[in-house]
């Protein structure tokens, strides 16, 4: 089992293209927050696209318009996202500038980052079978650790991940990981802990795979399209 999860991200770069479901859990103000995704991502040329829709407001009214994302492991480019930034313009992130190397900041986790803290799965014990939308899988639980996924990552990865140790109030990632016969990942579940106004939140973060082989394409934007002015929230 622990060798069979920590390959997973080898198994995904076999596979290719796939679709992704993902879903942010956290506690905010007493009242449990999810942010939502839909997209693809291409473990091959590691890049992708996703849609994330921000919860409503207590009255049920959308506060704001959904974020357009992409995903490749150095760089995060995001539009309709902070305050004072054109309709039209993308704001570019890189993922190593974040305290949490975007594992938790675009309100998804970058499926191939959730897939490379893998490596370091220990602690692994077998949960037993499963069905997930129609697909047998094999259910595993474990631990992976932040500070030994820096080191022994993909080196396309391992910047992000190095950075995410000192942004996390524990460096220890539960997890819970589902495969199917190929090895691939098909569902994964992790709980992060930061720190936020000297507070430590606890954060669950999903991802979905699905459709494998489905093309994914996409254009990074130009940099004419960079937004470079201040971004607000």
């Amino acid at each position: 089992g622990t060798s069979a999860v920590r390959g997973a991200a080898d198994a995904l770069a076999a596979a290719g293209g796939a679709r992704l479901a993902t879903s942010m859990e956290m506690a905010s103000g007493g009242t449990r927050v999810t942010i939502r995704g839909e997209g693809r991502y291409d473990f091959r040329d590691r890049i992708g696209t996703l849609t994330v829709t921000l919860p409503k407001d207590p009255a049920g009214a959308s506060e704001h318009r959904p974020i357009t994302e992409l995903l490749s492991p150095s760089l995060l480019y995001m539009k309709n996202r902070g305050a004072g930034v054109p309709a039209d313009k993308w704001v570019r992130i890189e993922a190593a500038s974040l305290d949490d190397g975007n594992l938790v900041t675009g309100g998804a986790t970058d499926p191939l980052a959730a897939a490379e803290l893998l490596r370091t799965a220990t602690k692994v014990s077998y949960e037993g079978e499963e069905d997930l939308a129609g697909t047998e899988v094999r259910h595993y639980e474990g631990v992976a650790d932040l500070s030994t996924a820096g080191r022994q990552a993909a080196p396309y990865a391992r910047g992000a991940l190095k950075a995410a140790v000192h942004g996390f109030a524990s460096r220890t990632v539960p997890f819970d990981a589902y495969l199917d016969d190929a090895g691939r990942l098909r569902k994964v579940r992790q709980r992060f802990r930061y720190v936020n106004k000297g507070g430590a939140v606890t954060v669950y973060s999903t991802t979905l795979l699905y459709d494998f082989g489905t093309p994914v394409p996409v254009r990074l934007p130009p940099r004419g399209d960079i937004y470079s002015g201040r971004v607000e929230g």
